[in-house]
C-alpha cells in the first residue's frame, strides 16, 4: 500500500494511491484515523482497513494524482533520526575516519518540505548539498529490539534528501546545526508499506540527479548496517513510536566530495528516486528575507 498526505480544499488529508488516483480515506474509510501517524500506531488491522477501503471505493473518493498538492507524510513525527557514515564510499570520498557506530544527529520537523515544494537555500550559506537517502518509517514502537524482530517493527519506507548546509557540517560537533536550516530537506512523495518491498530494501537502486544530471547511483545493499541493524541500534537508544523516522545515510557523489564543488543554487531541481518506491522531486530557491540589516553569513 502506498500512503500519502495531500491538502484538499485547505485540509491535511490522507490517502492510498491506487495508479494515478488517490483515495482520500476520510471518505472511503471515515472510522479510520485522520493522519499517517496516528493510522500506523492504530496497527495492522487499521492498515488493512485502509487497505480495503480505498480498494472499494467509489468516484467520490477518489482524486486525480496529477496537480495534487503533497504533505509530508508524517507532518510532526515524534523523531526524525539521522544516520551517516554508512555507504564506505562516501566516506572515503569525504575523507572521513571509519567508525564502530553510525554517525548520528536529529531534524526537526520544519526542515523538511514534501514532495513538489521547494527546499531553500538559506541565507547564511551557499554551500546547500543534496544528500539521497532511504528513509525508515517505524510503525510498530519500542525500545531494545533484537536485530531478528527489527524488521517486523517497519511499516514501510519513502525517499529523503537529506540536505545539508556544508560549511556548518565542516565545524566540529555542529553537525545538526548543517541538517536543521528551515525547509532544507525533503521528504516523501508517499510511504510505501514493507510488503511491497524486499526485506529492509536490499537489492533496490538508490539515485540521485540534479537537472537531470546522474549525481548518485548505489544498492541500498552497500549499506555497512542495514535497516534490520539501525532499528536495533537506536532502539538500544530511543524508545521507538509509530511514525518515527530514520535516514539511513548516503551513498557518494555528494557535492562536498568534489573538490569544485557544484553547490545548489536556486533553479536547481533535485530528484531522489528509490527503485519501488518512488521520486521525490524538489526545486532549490533561496530562502526569503525576513531581514536585511542582518549579517548572517557564514561562507
Amino acid at each position: 500500500m502506498r500512503l500519502l498526505s495531500f491538502e484538499l480544499n485547505g485540509v491535511a488529508t490522507t490517502g492510498v494511491r491506487l495508479g494515478d488516483e488517490v483515495v482520500d480515506l476520510t471518505v472511503a474509510a471515515p472510522d479510520l484515523p485522520r493522519d499517517i501517524r496516528s493510522l500506523l500506531a492504530a496497527g495492522p488491522d487499521a492498515l488493512l482497513a485502509a487497505k480495503r477501503a480505498a480498494s472499494d471505493s467509489g468516484a467520490d473518493a477518489r482524486h486525480p494524482l496529477e496537480g495534487l498538492r503533497h504533505l509530508t507524510p508524517i507532518a510532526r513525527p515524534d523523531k526524525i533520526i539521522g544516520l551517516g557514515k554508512n555507504y564506505m564510499k562516501h566516506v572515503e570520498e569525504m575523507k572521513a575516519d571509519t567508525q564502530k557506530f553510525p554517525g548520528m544527529f536529529l531534524r526537526t520537523h520544519d526542515s523538511m518540505v514534501a514532495h513538489n515544494q521547494p527546499i531553500w537555500r538559506p541565507e547564511a550559506s551557499d554551500t546547500l548539498d543534496y544528500e539521497g537517502e532511504l528513509m525508515i518509517v517505524i510503525g510498530r514502537g519500542g525500545r531494545m529490539i533484537s536485530r531478528d524482530e527489527a524488521l517486523s517493527h517497519v511499516a514501510g519506507y519513502t525517499c529523503h534528501n537529506d540536505g545539508s548546509v556544508r560549511a556548518y557540517n565542516y565545524i566540529p560537533s555542529a553537525v545538526t546545526a548543517g541538517k536543521n536550516f528551515l525547509n532544507t530537506g525533503g521528504f516523501g512523495p508517499e510511504i510505501v508499506t514493507a510488503d511491497e518491498l524486499p526485506p529492509g530494501c536490499k537489492g533496490l537502486r538508490l539515485t540521485t540527479h540534479v537537472n537531470g544530471d546522474l549525481r548518485q547511483s548505489a544498492d541500498i545493499a552497500e549499506m555497512h548496517w542495514d535497516v534490520a541493524h539501525l532499528v536495533h541500534l537506536m532502539s538500544t537508544i530511543f524508545t521507538l513510536y509509530p511514525g518515527d523516522l530514520i535516514a539511513t545515510g548516503t551513498p557518494s557523489g555528494v557535492a562536498a566530495g568534489s573538490p569544485n564543488p557544484k553547490w545548489l543554487v536556486p533553479g536547481d531541481v533535485v530528484g531522489v528516486e528509490i527503485e519501488g518506491v518512488g521520486v521525490l522531486t524538489n526545486p532549490i530557491i533561496d530562502a526569503p528575507r525576513i531581514r536585511t540589516d542582518l549579517d548572517v553569513r557564514l561562507v
